[in-house]
């Protein structure tokens, strides 16, 4: 009986270890085919581009402001009461229109006063003409004493000095009258009347009162300051000759407006200031430009783009692939067998197609990657198609040639 019941107990392990062998192996088949059924994970497709290459002409460009050709701040040289205003606000003045008229009336009176005092001079001198004259004959015969003679000469000098003087007076009565018109002195746009019609105005000081502001736009001027190391940059180069010098007239500078995509308006380089300023070690120059169709206004703000190399052969690629990792800037570039890696690059300015300028860190040869910068890393494995760089629109398009 006891031999029975361990022959039962025996059958009935070896057959709990059977079930639990074939649940195992099962599992482990489950998992087996699951693994075989699931695809290798896909390699990242990106696009990859060989960096332009190709001759160029490098721009320099610089933020500036316009400013006026001239511009005149008319003030009254004589004070009054302000009898009329002959302009519009904002309207285009020509040189001596008649811009303010000051009462005249008092000048007027001081012009008729000076003219009677001339003439008041002129009979006093006449009076001592004809006294001189009789006694001139007498001298030589001895019937005149010495200080007669004399007496009578200092009233003919005296009487002459007064004429000049009353002459003076009339002279300048006569321009503190003409000085009642305030004329404009030079063409151009004229501000608002800064005094209205009836108020006082004060003038022929350091102090007179400002009545209006005439500026010329036409000619306008463009000025811009440039570093001391672009100024040393455009002497070598022109020492070189591969730019004209700094200061000649007629270098061709382009404009373009805070709402224009393009540097539409042409201008010319007419003033190089004669020093760096000590604060800011800068160096201001100047362009001009018609502007005939008074488009431009003093006070604009713009960017000027001027010649800053000469003809050269240069690397570019679009301005949004390069990434940062603190001061250094850097590019993935394929390698042959696929993979990522990352280049730091030297850079240089935006060229006038759009693309950045490289100055060293990657060849011609190197296929830099231009999408999916966000999701790849040094040392990934991608799949790769070949696509081209646009350079006037800085577009990528595809080359349909996959990478291999």
């Amino acid at each position: 009986m006891k031999l029975n019941f361990n022959t039962n107990r025996y059958l009935s392990l070896g057959f709990i270890g059977l079930l639990i062998a074939i649940i195992f192996l099962a599992f482990t088949t489950v998992e087996n085919e699951d693994e075989k059924s699931q695809p290798a994970m896909a390699a990242l497709p990106v696009e990859v581009a060989t960096p332009v290459f190709e001759k160029i002409t490098e721009w320099d460009e610089y933020t500036g402001r316009f400013e006026a050709s001239s511009r005149v701040e008319v003030r009254a040289r004589v004070s009054g009461f302000l009898e009329k205003v002959n302009f519009s606000d904002g309207e285009q003045v020509t040189k001596g229109q008649v811009l303010f008229v000051i009462d005249q009336r008092p000048f007027k009176i001081a012009l008729a006063e000076a003219e009677a005092n001339y003439a008041q001079a002129l009979a006093t001198l006449k009076t001592a003409q004809d006294n001189f004259e009789r006694v001139e004959s007498l001298r030589e015969t001895g019937a005149l004493s010495i200080e007669e003679y004399d007496r009578r000469e200092q009233a003919l000098v005296h009487a002459e000095a007064s004429k000049q003087l009353a002459q003076a007076k009339v002279d300048n009565a006569r321009l503190n009258l003409e000085f009642t018109e305030v004329k404009a002195p030079i063409s151009g746009l004229v501000s608002r009347d800064k005094v209205n019609e009836g108020n006082i105005v004060d003038g022929g000081s350091a102090n007179s009162t400002l009545l209006t502001t005439i500026v010329a736009t036409s000619p306008i001027h463009f000025y811009f300051t440039g570093s001391e190391s672009d100024y040393l940059k455009y002497v070598r180069l022109a020492r070189n000759g591969e730019r004209d010098e700094a200061r000649a007239e007629g270098m061709p500078v382009f404009i373009k407006l805070i709402d224009e995509d393009d540097f539409v308006h042409e201008a010319k380089m007419d003033f190089v200031d004669n020093e760096i300023d000590n604060n800011s070690g800068t160096i201001e120059s100047r362009a001009i430009l018609e502007n005939k169709d008074h488009l431009l206004e003093p006070g604009m703000f713009g960017k000027a783009r001027l010649l800053g190399s000469a003809e050269h052969k240069a690397l570019m690629i679009p301005d949004e692939i390069i990434g940062t990792n603190q001061s250094l800037r850097f590019v993935y570039v394929l390698t042959d067998e696929n993979k990522v890696v990352s280049k730091t690059v030297t850079l240089g300015p935006l060229h006038s197609n759009g693309l950045r300028i490289i100055r060293g860190g990657i060849s011609s040869e190197d296929k830099v990657i231009v999408n999916n910068i966000q999701k790849i890393r040094p040392g990934m494995e991608v799949s790769p198609s070949t696509v081209a760089i646009q350079e006037e629109s800085n577009i990528l398009t595809n080359a349909v040639t996959q990478a291999h």
